[in-house]
């Protein structure tokens, strides 16, 4: 059987077989939609940046939050793209894994950084009068260095094990490249045991840090009940950190659901739909939830327009 196994050199994406009639409507679309996410991610950016009144614990995670947002959508738009515009759908095998690399990475460090949030505020709201020299430049700066790196070391893992398997076929049936459905065309089942438990480690590893998040804001909600100055502390700053997380664990949990399971009896353009939530809907809401909600940031925004008009 090993002398049949041939060398993939090139994956070819089949998920816009079905899309075909609707190529220039679909390419319209993506690019507005990737030039909001440009334009809503790099004005928060900028305007922490070049605010020294921003340059506080929360607004740097925050604008940490917003540059993932950017790294993480440049792995899928530009390639996304490109294959609107071509009648072949194909990337290379080290694209194809440097892709999956950008894409999960990207959403493994949205959860590390939304549980960063969650202790800064459970530190600002339960201990105040520590807050400052609890949440150090030196700790802020380790843990920015934490959430970005240490979902990019876990699966970069996750990718070099893939990299070491024998593949059977070139063919996968999705948008983007996906780390598991390319360990699904190994040739040999056997080999993909170590692939199968790191990457369960990896979601154990995730899921403790939703549980982490959610134990987090459980506390802080017991604690802001009795205290009306903590309530609306809590509903200033904490309701915007509640809201992206719940709309990156539904499109996660969708995204999971069906690289695992699959949606059969679906249509393929759904699924598709489903499988990029993740990659849409938070990168757009994070930035205008965080940027309508958050006192400091909305007015900078609109002194900034008002300035502009006059």
């Amino acid at each position: 059987m090993r002398e049949n196994v041939s060398f993939v050199t090139m994956f070819f994406l089949s998920g816009l077989n079905e899309t075909k009639n609707q190529r220039f409507t679909l390419f319209s679309l993506t690019f507005l939609c990737y030039c909001i996410i440009l334009l809503v991610n790099i004005s928060l950016i900028l305007t922490i940046i070049l605010d020294k009144n921003l340059h506080e614990p929360m607004y740097i995670l925050l604008c940490t939050f917003c540059m993932n947002g950017l790294y993480g959508t440049t792995g899928f738009y530009p390639k996304f793209l490109w294959d609107l515009l071509s009648p072949v759908h194909v990337i290379s095998y080290s694209g194809c894994l440097v892709q999956a690399l950008v894409m999960y990475s990207f959403a493994c460090s949205d959860l590390s950084i939304l549980a960063v949030m969650a202790y800064d505020r459970y530190v600002a709201i339960c201990r105040p009068l520590e807050y400052h020299s609890v949440m150090s430049k030196q700790r802020l700066f380790k843990l920015v260095c934490f959430s970005w790196l240490t979902p990019f070391c876990i699966i970069a893992t996750n990718i070099c094990l893939t990299s070491r398997l024998k593949l059977c076929s070139p063919h996968i049936a999705r948008l983007f490249c996906v780390n598991w459905i390319i360990v699904k065309l190994a040739c040999f089942p056997t080999e993909t045991i170590v692939n199968s438990i790191v990457a369960y480690i990896t979601i154990i590893i995730y899921v403790c840090h939703g549980f982490f998040i959610i134990w987090s804001y459980m506390y802080l909600i017991k604690t802001c009940v009795s205290s009306i100055e903590n309530r609306a502390k809590f509903m200033q700053t904490c309701v915007p950190h509640l809201i992206s997380l719940l709309t990156f664990l539904m499109t996660i949990l969708f995204d999971v659901m069906t690289m695992r399971f699959g949606l059969q009896g679906f249509p393929e353009t759904l699924q598709n739909f489903v499988a990029i939530e993740f990659l849409v809907i938070p990168p757009i809401t994070n930035p205008l939830i965080y940027g309508f909600k958050l006192t400091k940031i909305r007015n900078r925004i609109l002194g900034h327009i008002t300035f502009n008009i006059k």
